[in-house]
């Protein structure tokens, strides 16, 4: 399980559109070898079917798209947008943080998913994930939250 990695966390991108920033977080899992690139397709397939329902939590945004859509290994990278960028989520809008799943199997998605929500149900770690100077200031907010 690839999560969080250095090579899967791009801080302050710029994108204009939601559907930019889920191809953006889509290519950080394929240039990690994590999925093909044609899951970042599916993700916005994904979204363009669905809305935004991804959105879960004020200003955070977990697209996905099935497993069999080019994952090659679990996995979860993070997108922050330098400027937040409208999903079309009445309550959750403006999205900037966009953190990308790639489930290979359901546990370990659910896995990943537990884990992720884990980290991010503490306000305190939103506000550190959109804050942070740096990738290794977010590797330490992660190593200090695993059980």
């Amino acid at each position: 399980m690839k999560f969080l990695e250095p090579s899967l966390i791009a801080l302050d991108v710029e994108a204009e559109t939601a559907e930019e920033a889920i191809r953006l977080a889509g290519a950080l899992l394929a240039n990690a070898g994590a999925a093909e690139e044609r899951y970042a397709d599916a993700m916005v397939e994904s979204y363009r079917d669905k809305g935004p329902y991804f959105v879960l939590a004020p200003h955070i945004a977990l697209p996905h798209a099935r497993a069999e859509d080019g994952v090659r290994e679990a996995s979860v990278s993070l997108l922050r947008l330098k400027k937040p960028v409208v999903f079309g989520h009445a309550a959750n809008d403006p999205v900037q943080l966009v953190f990308a799943l790639g489930g290979s199997s359901s546990s370990e998605h659910i896995a990943m998913l537990r884990k992720l929500t884990t980290l991010l149900s503490n306000p305190d770690n939103v506000e550190r994930f959109k804050q942070a100077s740096d990738v290794e200031s977010i590797q330490q907010l992660i190593r200090g939250n695993e059980q």
